[in-house]
């Protein structure tokens, strides 16, 4: 017997299910797109698995985190853009208030000895928590020497030679279009392409009419491309005339748009770009600041790439302005505005043409090259932390031996045991408030 569909979903229905979403989308993007192919495929059955899967599968050749770009797509599809933009606004949004309150804390009371020695167990995990980012993305990736090569060169050039972030991904893009037509064998990824299920009828369905709203066209792409533009020099125009182009929260604005639209790869591989930035190149925080900022992103829902909110935050609380608080809750809210504003672009530009055609994607061969490329960067963010967590007087001979044998034991327990990050980070932190109270 055939299942039947399910009822059709009104927009109250679906709005209670993307906030849902919101405070419960923990464990990455794999953690998150799991979540929402077991409600919305799986349970719910408001789309079927091959649509799920081609979705997913554009989402993941865009840059930005395509957890949420997933949302506003499925949104999209089943309730026009206020619905697309409703799915992406709630996926982010109960994290951007908890990281608001979070960094509020750390700056208020960030120095209180229990903090203190919350934060020291805290930052060994994230080098652990890094590097298993890396490991990951590594053993799906690199299946041969060519992409070994590749990552160790994306390694070498930023931790050597200090290339900037923009030219390796750009460069691995462009070795992937020309490697990909010399030697294609070398550049098959699995990505998300495997056999689609059959789960029972879905409301949009294998063979479900592409709805009106979602066909292409030449006009719509346009009308999207200068309401999203508008949208972006509006908001950049409202900061120039109130701020001034040199002022923090207007170059975080200007900074984070160009982040945005380099997150190939995930939060984890345009992290060293924000690192050379934001505590490199501006100084709106340090290095140790960073490390904290990116364990309290690991413990909240929502993408990784939520921990610019962070950065913005602290970068604002540390101009000294009369209104500390204002200020940083201001920059943060440009930060984030600005990093997630290119996601629905993408998305409302782009879906209609995948809908549309339902075509395979042709360029497997650059993300492939990218990701290889990526591993190599995650590798070198590890390398930063490292050595600001390992060696926290600068001194290469004086190694925090605790920190290290931290981190050692927090990476056996993400590969070997397979241990929840969120576990990890908390039994780090209550090693490093043990330690500091007997010290």
């Amino acid at each position: 017997m055939t299942q039947a569909p399910p009822n059709p979903v009104n927009f109250y229905q679906a709005f209670l299910y993307w906030l849902k979403l919101g405070f419960i989308s923990f464990g990455g993007p794999a953690g998150q797109i799991a979540i929402m192919h077991h409600d919305l495929v799986e349970q719910k059955r408001w789309i079927s698995d091959q649509r799920f899967l081609h979705a997913l599968n554009f989402c993941m050749l865009l840059p930005g985190p395509e957890a949420q770009q997933l949302a506003i797509y499925i949104g999209w599809l089943m309730h026009k853009t206020w619905g697309g933009i409703t799915a992406g606004v709630l996926f982010v949004m109960p994290s951007f208030f908890i990281l608001v309150f979070l960094s509020w804390a750390y700056m208020a009371h960030g120095d209180l000895p229990a903090v203190a020695g919350i934060l020291y167990g805290v930052k060994p995990a994230v080098v652990a928590i890094v590097l298993f980012a890396a490991y990951r993305i590594g053993a799906r990736t690199l299946k041969n020497r060519l992409l070994w090569a590749l990552a160790t060169s994306a390694f070498v050039a930023i931790v050597v030679f200090r290339l900037p972030f923009p030219v390796i991904i750009l460069s691995a893009a462009l070795f992937g279009v020309v490697g990909g037509k010399l030697t294609p064998a070398y550049f098959v990824s699995g990505g998300h392409g495997g056999k689609p299920k059959h789960y029972g009828a879905a409301l949009i369905d294998d063979h479900t009419p592409t709805p009106p709203h979602a066909m292409f066209s030449r006009s719509r792409m346009w009308h999207v491309l200068a309401i999203g533009l508008g949208l972006w020099l509006a908001a950049m125009m409202l900061l120039l005339l109130t701020q001034g182009w040199q002022s923090t929260v207007t170059q975080m604005g200007w900074f984070f748009t160009k982040a945005a639209l380099l997150t190939f790869g995930g939060a984890y591989a345009v992290l060293p770009y924000v690192y050379q930035g934001a505590v490199e190149h501006f100084n709106w925080l340090t290095a140790a600041q960073m490390i904290d900022g990116l364990a309290l992103g690991e413990t909240t829902p929502g993408p990784l790439i939520m921990v610019v909110t962070y950065v913005g935050f602290v970068g604002g609380w540390m101009q000294h302005s009369a209104s500390p608080l204002m200020t940083a809750f201001l920059a943060s809210s440009v930060v984030t505005f600005f990093t997630f504003l290119p996601s629905f672009i993408f998305i409302f530009l782009g879906a209609p043409f995948i809908e549309s055609t339902h075509g395979n994607l042709k360029l497997t061969a650059p993300l492939t090259a990218i990701t290889a490329a990526v591993v190599g960067v995650i590798l070198s963010l590890a390398f930063f932390f490292a050595y600001h967590s390992f060696w926290p007087q600068g001194s290469k001979y004086d190694i925090d031996l605790i920190s290290a044998l931290l981190a050692t034991a927090a990476l056996f327990a993400l590969i070997r045991w397979k241990s929840n990050i969120i576990i990890v980070i908390a039994l780090c932190g209550l090693t490093g408030l043990m330690i500091h109270l007997i010290k």
